[in-house]
């Protein structure tokens, strides 16, 4: 089963990525891990994209595009894989059509994570992390015992400056802009799922099982 996972960020698909892939024996793509693989193999254009990294620039969408199809043409994808972080825009999406389709291969679902911006916004600007430990907390959903404090070690407790609301609202709209041609195009095609993210962890884990095996 080849599925894409979408969701703004802060919508739990992180997390829901890890079961998904537990659940179906199938790997788990990060754009991230695939890059980090890619240069770590010094794949052809595992070290052209160290070139535009090392130099601080962004990396190409030729290149990102041939790092992921080497990716999914490894031998752990031929059963299936969950993508996530790729495709970000319509080219890019095009792109993995065409080269899914060099490979004989095409996506299944694309699960779309649905979280309202307000609990968007209070889960990622709620987060809290121990200046001394790294311990993360969020003034909502995991509040330390004493307010500002670590639970661990006493250390000051302080929030990322990417957390503020907004700085947090501003990575909400480009992704909104950016993704929402990327799901009218899946659901044309009759891929598109959508899951409620704002669910307990456990019945939205529940919930795409369910999509993915066409019961719900």
């Amino acid at each position: 089963m080849n599925i894409l996972f979408m969701g703004p960020p802060g919508a739990g698909k992180g997390t829901q990525a890890e079961r998904i892939v537990e659940n179906f024996g199938i790997p788990h793509i990060s754009t991230g891990d695939a890059f980090r693989l890619a240069m770590k193999q010094g794949t052809p254009v595992g070290l052209k994209a160290k070139e535009y990294i090392d130099q601080g620039l962004l990396v190409p969408d030729e290149i990102t595009n041939g790092i992921v199809k080497e990716r999914l043409a490894q031998d752990d994808c031929k059963k299936g894989f969950l993508l996530d972080g790729f495709p970000r825009t319509l080219q890019q999406a095009e792109a993995l059509d065409a080269m899914l389709s060099e490979l004989g291969r095409s996506i299944d679902h694309v699960v779309n994570l649905k979280v309202d911006r307000g609990l968007l916004l209070a889960r990622l600007t709620g987060r809290r992390i121990c200046k001394s430990c790294g311990t993360t907390y969020h003034v909502l959903f995991n509040p330390p015992k004493v307010e500002g404090i670590c639970d661990k070690d006493g250390g000051e407790l302080y929030q990322r400056s990417d957390d503020t609301e907004e700085k947090v609202g501003t990575r909400l709209d480009e992704y909104t802009s950016k993704t929402e041609p990327l799901l009218n195009y899946y659901n044309g095609k009759g891929l598109l799922r959508e899951v409620d993210g704002e669910k307990d962890i456990n019945i939205v884990t529940a919930d795409i099982v369910s999509c993915l095996k066409g019961t719900l």
